[in-house]
């Protein structure tokens, strides 16, 4: 082969080589810019009825209508939430796959489930919007004869291991908020575990348990019927949804227990399409009829850009780590 032919080829190569990387980078740019081309599943870890599934169902109708395709809610349940937050940590990142999920996945599950949770939520899930906060309430029975938090406190210690309380399981929310007041107010009760919070909140008017952190949606329809009392909410700052009702932090320094939604990803999804569903995320949050109807499940949208989230995760993960590890829990 003479050296000019030899130079032609070798000339033709690299053309070629330089096409097939041009296209290997173009493709992902191209599979972008026509998202949405076809229904969106949302991934809801847990069952039809939840809050979550509630919430995201508010979310997903006008999302669909901005984005221009059906969102699909594709409810998941099992382990805590678990099962559906892998199924899309382990999805194909192409903006098809959204999870909607709670904090429980996201912050304690890496450590109650060291050995078979089969996902990181910091390596195989991206952020895209924390979409609602919502504070826990403490609930009494009414028999007790306790009215507020420092009432109830006292009377832990004035007789420590009589009181009970319930919870929805080891490692919930419900669980664990429990006995991080435990710790911090140097009390002792004993945990008493349900399926679910109508069990929990039906035991407590009962008087089969004497107290419960619970989800507002569930706890208050009861309380406002007389049925058992609301001692004080666990988010740092008294809530506007719950008039009234103090913070444990008032009592207890520093104690915060929140309850949070939020909108994630497969690791690897285009920046492109977590920026279009963060824009359309953060629009819908805002307007005044979704206000309204995140009210009435006495959550409050949050929005901002994906660091937002990925700050509450990384921050909440290391202060209930530091409870699980107090317990010495593992799920395993």
């Amino acid at each position: 082969m003479t050296t000019t032919r030899f130079s032609a080829v070798r000339r033709t190569l690299l053309s070629l080589a330089a096409l097939a990387v041009t296209a290997s980078v173009a493709l992902p740019v191209q599979a972008a810019a026509a998202w949405p081309s076809r229904p969106i599943s949302m991934v809801v870890p847990f069952p039809p009825g939840s809050s979550p599934d509630i919430v995201a169902r508010t979310v997903a109708e006008p999302l669909s209508k901005a984005l221009g395709q059906s969102i699909i809610i594709d409810n998941r349940p099992g382990a805590g939430g678990n099962i559906g937050t892998r199924a899309v940590a382990q999805a194909q990142p192409d903006g098809y796959t959204l999870l909607f999920t709670i904090n429980g996945p996201l912050v304690t599950a890496p450590r109650l489930y060291q050995k078979t949770l089969g996902y990181d939520p910091m390596k195989d899930l991206a952020p895209v919007s924390l979409i609602a906060t919502s504070p826990n309430v403490l609930v009494v029975n009414n028999d007790l004869g306790v009215n507020d938090m420092a009432g109830f406190l006292a009377l832990a210690k004035s007789d420590p291991k009589r009181l009970n309380y319930g919870s929805v399981g080891p490692g919930s929310a419900s669980h664990l908020a429990m006995e991080m007041l435990k710790s911090d107010a140097k009390v002792d009760l004993l945990h008493v575990p349900y399926a679910g919070f109508p069990q929990v909140i039906t035991a407590i008017i009962a008087g089969d348990v004497h107290a419960a952190f619970m989800v507002p949606a569930i706890a208050m329809p009861q309380v406002n019927q007389g049925k058992a009392k609301a001692l004080a909410v666990s988010s740092r700052e008294a809530s506007p949804l719950l008039p009234g009702v103090p913070t444990v932090a008032a009592t207890t320094a520093g104690f915060e227990a929140i309850s949070w939604q939020a909108v994630l990803v497969p690791a690897g999804t285009p920046p492109e399409i977590v920026e279009r569903l963060n824009t359309e995320l953060d629009t819908i949050i805002r307007s005044e009829r979704i206000k309204t109807l995140l009210d009435s499940q006495y959550f409050t949208g949050v929005g901002g850009k994906p660091d937002v989230l990925a700050k509450q995760i990384t921050d909440e993960t290391a202060r209930w780590t530091a409870v699980i590890d107090q317990l010495k829990l593992s799920l395993d």
